[in-house]
């Protein structure tokens, strides 16, 4: 079975990879994408793929824009760390899906409902729409639970000026103050309001209250000044620079 995995964090990617060998499930992966662009590109220079697992969130925007530019005549599997509620749409129209952190058991099901089911038709622009809409529409989370010494506190989302991942640990910072979060930059991105909160790059996501200033960054990127950036450097990376602008102009 040919597949095509479009994923933006290498871990999850690999982690997918080694869950699939586990399944028992035969494949042979044509390519990892990590970006809109990427994957739009590449359906249009190669045959559709046997069955696409997608992640919602990529490094350039969210998956959806994908069909809303090219036809993907090809099965779907989402995989989204979005809260189940918000995500009804998906059952309703018949798309699968797999919840961040995925689990083996998931997996396999989605696998087997896969083998049993005829080929589906493309998804159509109205379902891409309810589907968006339905994720747009989540109400975004007030405080995240960090640890504190031996214990744990609940930081207000409104204070987070931005987070960052660290040799695999993610780190929130309010006030100067860094705690340790215990989900990935992608998990946490996808439950914050992201009228407020962008992700600039792989391994950071930046509160627009705490941008202070925008400059030119070589190779067509951008560079921040970040409030308490505890050296940090912020930078926007190529593929992102275009919508950061626009989210900032909102």
């Amino acid at each position: 079975m040919q597949i095509l995995i479009i994923e933006d964090e290498k871990r999850a990617a690999s982690q997918l990879q080694r869950m699939l060998t586990a399944s028992k499930f035969k494949y042979e992966v044509l390519d990892l994408l990590d970006t809109v662009e990427e994957a739009v590109s590449w359906f249009q220079k190669n045959k559709a793929p046997e069955l696409v697992f997608m992640d919602i969130q990529l490094a350039d925007g969210l998956s959806f824009e994908i069909f809303q530019k090219i036809e993907v005549d090809a099965p779907i599997i989402f995989t989204t760390a979005f809260d189940q509620y918000a995500i009804q749409a998906f059952k309703v129209n018949s798309v699968d899906y797999l919840l961040k952190p995925i689990q083996q058991e998931d997996l396999d099901n989605a696998l087997s409902k896969f083998q049993k089911a005829n080929k589906p038709a493309p998804i159509e622009s109205s379902i891409l729409k309810e589907l968006l809409g339905s994720l747009q529409g989540t109400s975004k989370r007030e405080g995240i639970l960090v640890k504190a010494g031996n214990g744990f506190l609940q930081i207000k989302t409104a204070e987070l000026l931005y987070c960052y991942s660290e040799d695999s640990v993610t780190f929130g910072v309010v006030s100067g103050k860094r705690y340790i979060i215990n989900e990935t930059i992608d998990e946490l991105f996808d439950t914050l309001d992201q009228n407020n909160f962008y992700k600039i790059n792989r391994g950071q996501i930046v509160s627009k209250t705490a941008i202070q200033k925008i400059d030119p960054y070589f190779n067509h990127r951008v560079k921040l000044s970040i409030a308490n950036p505890r050296n940090q450097e912020f930078i926007v990376s190529r593929p992102k620079t275009s919508d950061f602008k626009e989210w900032m102009n909102r």
